[in-house]
């Protein structure tokens, strides 16, 4: 299989969010899931698609000078407020190299979003540099992990409300409430949404998912940036689309 290329890119997603990922692949989500999480990992299946081996972690870097300056310029440019970490693999697999990253750009006009699982915590050191820097951390966390992945993550989300913007980024589902598992789910997601700094977000999956065929959570067919798609929307008023209409900006608006 192919391997990711060691050099840091500033790439402009399909939503128009503008991502510069520290890391690709993501050896410890495969290692939690062998499909991603929740069986349902947009970039574990992108990666598929293309060949790339996505349970390997690949660190990125600047080339060279001339590479980092053109970055930095290409930053400052963007008709965004801000720049997201974490993507196509989590900062959280190498928080040094994740930190370093951080610190070469925080001269840029921009907040730096990053988005993790925590399958690393930030020690004493690591969380005394963040509060330096201009970062936001969405602690990425769903009904559907297990106990022992979401207490860390809550533990972490709130122990970092002390050195950045926090958020909870929640990745909501209707639960079937019929269904024993479903109902389970449903209690753990309630008590997840009585936090503050909540970003709910949208499941989106495949009719062969077996938490739709296990009758777990319930779906609805709609349409994603103009294509057709399944989604398990606990909320019908969160928002579904392009990154520019979005009021949150990941926590940036907030």
């Amino acid at each position: 299989m192919r391997e990711y290329s060691k050099f840091i890119t500033l790439n402009n997603n399909v939503r128009g969010v503008y991502i510069l990922d520290p890391t690709m692949g993501c050896g410890s989500g495969l290692e939690y899931d062998a499909k991603g999480c929740y069986n349902e990992c947009y970039s574990a299946r992108a990666a598929k698609k293309y060949g790339y081996d996505f349970s390997k972690t690949v660190l990125r870097d600047f080339k060279d000078e001339k590479h980092k300056r053109s970055i930095i310029r290409k930053i400052n440019k963007i008709d965004q407020p801000f720049i997201r970490m974490g993507s196509n693999g989590d900062p959280s697999e190498n928080w040094e190299h994740t930190l370093k990253i951080c610190e070469t750009i925080k001269g840029c006009n921009k907040r730096i979003v990053i988005i993790t699982k925590h399958w690393n915590n930030l020690n004493d050191s690591q969380l005394k540099q963040i509060e330096k820097l201009n970062i936001i951390i969405n602690t990425s966390v769903s009904a559907l992990d297990n106990e022992d992945l979401l207490k860390n993550s809550l533990d972490q989300y709130r122990k970092l409300k002390k050195y950045c913007e926090s958020f909870l980024r929640i990745v909501s589902c209707d639960f079937n409430k019929n269904n024993l598992e479903g109902d389970k789910y449903e209690k753990i997601q309630n008590e997840l949404f009585k936090n503050e700094n909540i970003i709910d977000t949208v499941l989106r999956v495949f009719k062969n998912n077996k938490l739709v065929t296990g009758g777990v959570i319930k779906i609805q067919k709609t349409k994603f940036l103009g294509k057709p798609c399944y989604v398990s929307k606990y909320n019908r008023k969160t928002y579904f689309g392009n990154c520019i209409n979005c009021l949150e900006k990941c926590g940036v608006n907030m």
